[in-house]
């Protein structure tokens, strides 16, 4: 009989083959994978009992804590959508995913207890709120309440339908407004079997979570991880000396971390403190790594590193740089080749084409555009058709991202098709960013292109134009940002011109001549 492709056979699987085992670590608590199944069992039938049926949305403001790790198994045995919403937005942009994406429950931790008058006022589609702590004067209810009405019912496999959605991921908006990315049940199963061929000496492996779960790094992680019965460490907050903390407390093997987190660990005054011995592997994505990274990373940690690469819409993994079995001839070499985006992993094709979707030479200088096919692609954008026809060609995704490629397989990204500014592992649409700077009234024209930053890789640069006989500072100019764009969207830079801004032919602006002059000098490169 046809069993179903879905993430919940490996929380059963868990559950019977490693069940007495230490599966999620969240602060002072440890629950076994026994308790972790029997919690989010509970958690499916509470849900039900509250009127979430096939396909309803469940969304989650919350940084990495085990109700939400909870929540991947326990929502989606429900048949609901599990929606972990990035913390980092604005309250505007938060209500804009909430209301499209027509959310029913949203689970709070206390820290954003806060906005929840606003969207009981503006976001009428959610009809419970629920603090994943002890209590709230804000929530409907407590998370332990909710779970104390539920029973440990095993989901019946047979009852699932692959292709039904399971998870449901804002990115951060690549055309000035968030999409929602929707995953399959098969597609998270297929995803988890191909990270899984990845992992070595997997009964000695202890995973770290570092990246927030509601990142295209973070949540590409925990199916395999429960899977193959590894122990999985919540970091609820990137801190570095935190998380050097809780490597050294429980042994832990491998981490995912994007640049600025590896050069936050790198600089903190008190790494030689630390036993990080027990570090195995690190893997590098969100943003462009470099071999001088990847060789400090590997000397002051003691263990492999590799990059990597991936979209929200390849749920995540696409690439890695993980070692082939070439002769690389020296150490420089590694690295380099440590720092690309690498090969694909299995069950998916990935090539570098032009515009008629032929290959580009494979010589490590014709540049082409990234596609993609096979297990790991979205079912496409919700409610969005034309965005999702957009994007697709022949089975084909588009990512939008430009590289060179050699006949290894080795891709090597080195600018993005659209206008996108990665900034600390964060996508940033400049598109978005100019629509909040024009709706300053003193604005005529404004251009947001990508330069140059030692700490997060690349940050938001604004040009601005005002009009004439108005005044502006750079600084009332923020203020009027910080309630309309998440803090990690605002410009770094922000320059005043006195000339209009260059234009083509077409009165479209010249972003690529705004942004050399950032670059003069500097090698862009970024993967994201």
């Amino acid at each position: 009989m046809f069993i179903p492709l879905t993430p919940i056979r490996f929380l059963q699987r868990a559950n019977d083959l490693f069940g007495h085992k230490v599966g999620v670590i969240s602060g002072d608590r440890e629950f076994t994978y026994a308790q972790f199944a029997e919690r989010c069992h509970r958690l499916a039938d509470a849900l039900k009992a509250l009127g979430i049926r096939p396909g309803d949305r469940v969304a989650y403001l919350s940084f990495n804590t085990h109700q939400l790790l909870e929540g991947y198994y326990g929502v989606v045995q429900a048949k609901g959508i599990v929606m972990p919403l990035n913390v980092r937005l604005s309250i505007g942009e938060l209500k804009t995913i909430l209301n499209h994406s027509g959310a029913r429950v949203l689970m709070f931790e206390n820290d954003f207890a806060g906005l929840v008058e606003t969207f009981r006022k503006e976001c009428p589609a959610i009809e419970r709120y629920i603090t994943l702590d002890a209590s709230s004067e804000a929530a409907d209810m407590s998370y332990e309440a909710l779970l104390a009405t539920g029973e440990p019912h095993r989901a019946d496999i047979f009852s699932f339908d692959e292709n039904s959605v399971a998870e449901l991921f804002y990115t951060s908006g690549s055309t000035g407004t968030p999409k929602g990315v929707t995953l399959t049940h098969r597609t998270l199963y297929l995803h988890a079997m191909s990270v899984a061929t990845m992992s070595e000496r997997v009964h000695e492996m202890v995973d770290l979570h570092t990246i927030p779960l509601f990142h295209a790094n973070g949540w590409g992680r925990p199916q395999s991880s429960t899977m193959l019965g590894i122990p999985q460490v919540m970091v609820r907050r990137f801190e570095p000396a935190g998380v050097l903390k809780l490597i050294e407390q429980h042994r832990a093997t491998d981490m995912s971390l994007v640049p600025t987190m590896a050069n936050a660990l790198l600089n903190h005054p008190e790494l030689d403190r630390f036993n990080l011995s027990s570090l195995r592997r690190v893997m590098i994505g969100g943003a462009a790594s470099s071999p001088e990274l990847i060789a400090r990373l590997e000397k002051a940690l003691g263990c492999d590193v590799y990059a990597g690469y991936g979209l929200t819409e390849t749920a995540p993994v696409l690439t890695s740089s993980r070692d082939k079995g070439l002769d690389y001839g020296s150490d420089e070499e590694r690295q380099r080749r440590r720092a690309m985006a690498g090969w694909p992993v299995p069950g998916v094709e990935v090539r570098v084409v032009d515009g008629d979707l032929n290959d580009v030479a494979r010589d490590m200088e014709a540049i082409g555009e990234v596609v993609a096919r096979g297990d790991h692609v979205m079912a496409g954008y919700y409610r969005e058709p034309d965005a999702t026809g957009a994007v697709m060609t022949g089975g084909w995704f588009h990512t939008g991202d430009m590289a060179v490629w050699d006949n290894e397989g080795y891709i090597h990204i080195v600018d993005r098709k659209k206008e996108i500014i990665i900034s600390g592992g964060e996508n940033i649409s400049s598109i978005e960013v100019e629509k909040a700077i024009f709706a300053h009234p003193a604005v005529f024209e404004c251009a947001v292109v990508a330069a140059p930053d030692e700490r997060w890789g690349e940050v938001p640069a604004a040009i601005i134009v005002l009009k004439p006989g108005e005044t502006l500072s750079a600084e009332d100019l923020m203020k009027f940002l910080e309630s309309r764009l998440g803090r990690f969207k605002l410009p770094r830079l922000i320059e005043f011109s006195p000339d209009a801004l260059p234009k083509t032919g077409t009165g479209k602006i010249r972003k690529l001549v705004l942004r050399e002059r950032f670059w003069t000098g500097k090698e862009k490169r970024v993967q994201g």
